[in-house]
C-alpha cells in the first residue's frame, strides 16, 4: 500500500506564529502522522508577524506568480518555504502584499477586526489549491483547521472534483472555539465564487459571519471534527445540525490514534 498523503491546512503553526491552540494542533499532529508513514505537507499564510530572516523563509519562484480572483480582483500569489527546524517537515507559506504583509494577524493595533479577512480568507483557500496543483502532489486527504480554511471542502467538491489531482481526494474540517463577532460587508458570495459554483451552493455564506464560514465548511467536509471537547454554544448550536458525518475528538493520548484510524477510513 502507499502512503497516504496529507495536506494540513491552517491559520498558525508553530515554530513561526501561535496566536492560538491551532499552532500547537498542526505542529504535532503531522510530525506524529509523519512517523507513521504518512507523507505530509502543510500550508499557512504568511502573516506579517512571521519573521522571514529569522525563520529562514524563501520564495518558490516556480509555484509563485498566479493570479488569484477574489472578486473582480486578482491578486498576485507568492509562495515560501520553510522547514521546522526539530522535525523533518516543511511548510509553504501563502503570501500577498495586500492581504498579509500587515504587522498584526486578524485585528489591527486598535483590536478592530479587519474588514477584509474574509477576502483574506478566499484568497487564502483558493491559494492553497492552486498551489497543490502547481507543486503536482495529490493529497489523498486535505485537513482544513479553524474557519479559515472553511472553503476549501467546498472547492474541492466542486470547481477541483474532476482535477486529476483532486479527483479522489477527502476533505476533514476541524473546529475551534475562536469565533468573531463581526459581520462581512460586501457581496461575499460573489467574492468566493469559482467554476462550477453556483449562489445556492454558497448558501451557508451567506449570514457573511463565523457561523457562515463553519456551516459551509460542514456541509462540504467528509469529516467535522471538535478540537475541544467543550465547544462555544454558538459552535454547539452550529454542528447539531451535522450529525451524520461528524466524530468528536478532545485532547488525551488517543488524538492520534483516531486521526490516523479517521485518515485511513477516509481514504478507502
Amino acid at each position: 500500500m502507499s502512503k497516504l498523503r496529507i495536506l494540513y491546512v491552517a491559520s498558525e503553526i508553530n515554530p513561526f506564529l501561535k496566536t492560538s491552540d491551532v499552532a500547537d494542533f498542526v505542529r504535532k499532529l503531522p510530525q506524529a502522522m509523519q512517523e507513521r508513514g504518512m507523507e505530509i505537507r502543510i500550508l499557512v499564510p504568511r502573516f506579517g508577524l512571521i519573521n522571514e530572516r529569522k525563520n529562514r523563509l524563501h520564495e518558490v519562484v516556480r509555484l509563485s506568480g498566479i493570479n488569484i480572483a477574489v472578486g473582480d480582483d486578482e491578486k498576485p500569489l507568492i509562495i515560501k518555504v520553510a522547514s521546522i527546524p526539530t522535525a523533518k517537515l516543511q511548510v509553504y507559506f501563502i503570501d500577498n502584499e495586500d492581504y498579509f504583509q500587515r504587522k498584526y494577524v486578524f485585528h489591527d493595533k486598535e483590536n478592530r477586526f479587519y474588514d477584509d479577512n474574509d477576502e483574506r480568507a478566499i484568497f487564502f483557500c483558493k491559494g492553497v489549491l492552486e498551489t497543490v496543483k502547481k507543486l503536482g502532489w495529490a493529497p489523498d486527504i486535505v485537513h482544513c483547521n479553524d474557519w479559515m480554511t472553511a472553503l476549501i471542502p467546498l472547492y474541492l467538491k466542486t470547481t477541483y472534483k474532476n482535477d486529476p489531482m483532486f479527483k479522489d481526494t477527502k476533505s476533514v474540517f476541524t473546529v475551534y472555539n475562536n469565533s468573531f463577532e463581526h459581520r462581512f460587508e460586501g457581496d461575499i458570495i460573489e467574492k468566493a465564487r469559482m467554476m462550477d459554483i453556483d449562489d445556492e451552493m454558497l448558501a451557508e455564506l451567506k449570514t457573511a459571519d463565523f457561523e457562515g464560514f463553519i456551516r459551509i465548511g460542514s456541509t462540504y467536509a467528509d469529516a467535522v471534527v471538535r478540537a475541544e471537547e467543550e465547544s462555544s454554544e454558538s459552535l454547539n448550536a452550529i454542528l447539531t445540525d451535522f450529525p451524520e458525518h461528524k466524530f468528536e475528538t478532545v485532547e488525551d493520548e488517543d488524538v492520534t490514534d483516531r486521526y490516523f484510524n479517521l485518515y485511513t477510513q477516509l481514504a478507502g
